[in-house]
């Protein structure tokens, strides 16, 4: 019962155990039948670690879905990025299900004698996310397509043992999950303090003041080359790529590390300082909890006079639309900083300031601490689950 056995996914295929579906192409479904209502068309940078995340999904109607019927996703259907993200996938959950897969993801769909959660976190693996990106086509855009994917290697033991493996990993996430939900709601009486105590009840007669005069607001720099400062680097590089793959609005890790000299000719960042986006996707604010520096897209806030961080942080993230109006660029959207440091704000008495910082505080307080329970269970989570896929650690029936 504990025999595993080796496959490649085309192998499944042939045995009717599996099928792929690519998503749909050119005429099928244009640009011109999307909405912004109606059905949620998936796409590869709706795919994550094993789940779809929210994104501003393209949707199209019921009776264009309906023509597109064989694209529709099922729960348990596992969906690749077909193009960029492709070391990525999601599993669809039953709430998705009836969603339509977009042209640049590929489909796995498992018969009941294969556990999909199973076969997703094998998927999950650092062996197979590299055997990915080693097979992936393209220099510049990483591809993938049916061919590729009929190659991957599988290893299945016995349902039953699929099935356990799959519930004991399944645990690590629905708690994290569940931590993750927590957050959000602790996010969301954050904001509605600050909108009840500073928007719906604003006193026209505070003073107004300009950003500049509440704060000193510094660009972060990039030395250049930046090639010959990241090999071999030990301080973290914090790019806007690490706000987009935060789930909160700390970050507290790195893709990249630059080396000291680099470190020195960029701007140095420590736990607890507040950024914002300055370029790409503008006008984002988030906290540091880690030692490092800042790319040029990134703004840094200190020396608060009037205001306090707290407050401006919800400020910012408040009226990231309105920031996202004031950014230029044909190619890549840049944020002015000239026009941010004369952006006006009205300055509330200071005894309100620093109630909202006790209550809102112990907010993010609580956020910070789930935060780093989360990274404790990923941490046993991403342990465990190579020992359990090569069969090292075994499991009972």
């Amino acid at each position: 019962m504990n025999e595993w056995k080796e496959y490649k996914l085309g192998e499944l295929i042939d045995f009717k155990l599996a099928n792929l579906q690519t998503g749909p192409f050119g005429t099928m479904l244009n640009a011109s039948e999307y909405s912004v209502e109606g059905i949620p068309v998936i796409a590869v940078q709706d795919t994550a670690e094993n789940k779809l995340v929210y994104h501003k999904f393209v949707y199209v109607s019921q009776e264009i879905a309906e023509r597109l019927n064989r694209y529709r996703v099922k729960e348990n259907d596992i969906i690749f990025g077909r193009k960029g993200a492709t070391d990525r996938r999601a599993i669809i959950k039953k709430s998705e299900e009836g969603w339509l897969q977009g042209s640049d993801c590929i489909r796995l769909r498992l018969n009941n004698s294969i556990n999909s959660k199973f076969i997703s976190y094998q998927f999950g693996s650092n062996d197979y996310k590299e055997w990915i990106s080693q097979f992936s086509i393209g220099a510049t855009m990483p591809s993938l397509n049916q061919d590729i994917l009929k190659l991957l290697p599988i290893r299945l033991p016995s349902i039953e043992i699929q099935n356990i493996i799959s519930e004991i990993l399944n645990s690590f996430d629905d708690k994290i999950n569940l931590l993750y939900l927590q957050n959000n709601t602790l996010v969301q009486l954050a904001e509605t303090v600050f909108k009840k105590w500073f928007v719906i009840n604003i006193d026209v007669s505070w003073k107004l003041k300009t950003l500049q005069e509440l704060c000193t607001i510094t660009r972060g720099a990039s030395p250049r080359p930046i090639i010959e400062y990241v090999k071999n680097g030990t301080v973290p590089w914090i790019k806007i790529a690490d706000g987009t793959a935060s789930n909160s609005f700390f970050i507290d890790k790195t893709n990249e590390y630059i080396i000291e000299e680099g470190a020195s000719k960029s701007v140095r960042v420590y736990p607890g300082d507040l950024i914002l986006s300055n370029s790409a996707t503008c006008g984002f604010p988030f906290f540091i909890e880690l030692e490092g520096c800042i790319h040029d897209g990134w703004l840094l806030f200190r020396d608060f006079k009037e205001i306090s961080k707290l407050y401006l942080f919800f400020l910012l993230k408040g009226i990231n639309s309105e920031l996202n109006n004031y950014a230029d660029g044909s190619v890549q959207n840049n944020l002015n900083t000239s026009i941010l440091k004369e952006y006006q704000i009205h300055v509330p008495p200071i005894n309100l300031i620093n109630k909202f910082n006790i209550q809102v505080g112990s907010f993010i307080e609580k956020i910070k601490k789930n935060n780093r329970q989360i990274r404790t269970l990923q941490k046993l989570r991403d342990t465990l689950l190579p020992k359990l896929m090569s069969g090292e650690v075994r499991v009972k029936i």
